[in-house]
């Protein structure tokens, strides 16, 4: 098999409005990074997406699961629940078969990335179909604690910052949801999962520390990687990129991939999986097997 992945550099950006919301949008554009025409990919779908001042998205419902970060301006996100008011670092769950639209009060253009998962299908309407207007409710910020967005969050710095992890600084009370996950130079925590009602993809925010380094490894999902902050060494397929804040990186299963911190400051992307990963066996690390392999072989010499 070739190539399983795909790599998008911030200078390739063009944002079009989605042939199957043309009709249905005003100001809205979308830059389609991984889709079915994407080496490797079959589950996934990535985007980033773009709302200009006073734009509209009508309401529609689609049959695969949205995972959204919000990365610039600010956006209403409105569902059958309520509305919720996003602004950069917010991230929400919109799941299959939710209807929802997008409106943009501000005066400033909005940004944001949308994780998709099963992948859309051109051939089937971009799997969406327009539904009847929702009512405008008045929006509300993102807040943990309310239940008016309980499929919301919000990710910071201090979020990253292992040092900042105290009871009284955390959104909500101590939980996986708030816990980091920490090695090697590498900080991961978690966006949106299980927990937040996805069952079809995972969103969660990495951190690497100048010294942050991850080794050859492949996954039994794909996944896909969105450059916040810093400047990366990712090698995929045996190929090495160098990658920086706005660009797009793919991994398919079986993409054997790695990925380094190529500056003195921290390195951050968003990252995506679908499907989600399996309870165990979810990494094989190259270094593992080239272990067993040199044991087996120090046993046959002594035979």
């Amino acid at each position: 098999m070739g190539s399983r992945h795909i790599v998008r550099h911030a200078a390739e950006a063009r944002y079009e409005p989605p042939p199957h919301l043309a009709a249905h949008s005003n100001g809205y554009g979308v830059w389609n990074c991984v889709d079915e025409t994407t080496p490797g990919a079959v589950h996934t779908g990535f985007q980033v997406c773009q709302l200009a001042a006073g734009g509209t998205v009508e309401a529609c419902v689609a049959s695969y699961e949205q995972s959204v970060y919000l990365l610039d301006g600010e956006v209403v996100l409105q569902t059958t629940e309520g509305a919720a008011l996003l602004r950069p670092g917010d991230y929400g769950l919109v799941p299959v078969g939710v209807a929802h639209s997008w409106r943009n009060e501000s005066s400033a253009p909005a940004r944001w990335a949308l994780m998709i998962g099963p992948q859309p299908r051109p051939q089937h309407g971009g799997d969406v179909n327009v539904v009847p207007p929702l009512p405008a409710t008045a929006p509300v910020p993102v807040d943990p604690r309310d239940p008016r967005t309980r499929r919301y969050g919000h990710i910071g710095d201090e979020n990253m910052d292992v040092d900042k992890q105290t009871q009284d600084r955390l959104a909500v009370s101590a939980s996986m949801r708030t816990a980091l996950l920490v090695y090697s130079g590498i900080t991961v925590k978690m966006m949106v999962d299980s927990d937040l009602g996805a069952d079809l993809t995972t969103m969660f925010m990495v951190k690497y520390d100048p010294q942050g380094v991850a080794g050859p490894h492949d996954h039994p999902f794909e996944e896909t990687y969105l450059f916040l902050e810093g400047r990366a060494e990712g090698t995929f397929d045996g190929q090495s990129y160098e990658l920086g804040p706005g660009d797009v990186a793919f991994a398919g299963v079986g993409c054997v991939h790695s990925f380094r911190n190529l500056g003195e400051g921290r390195l951050q992307w968003l990252e995506t999986q679908a499907p989600q990963p399996p309870k165990r066996n979810s990494y094989r690390f190259r270094r593992d097997w080239e272990y067993l392999s040199a044991r087996l072989a120090e046993g046959k010499e002594t035979t």
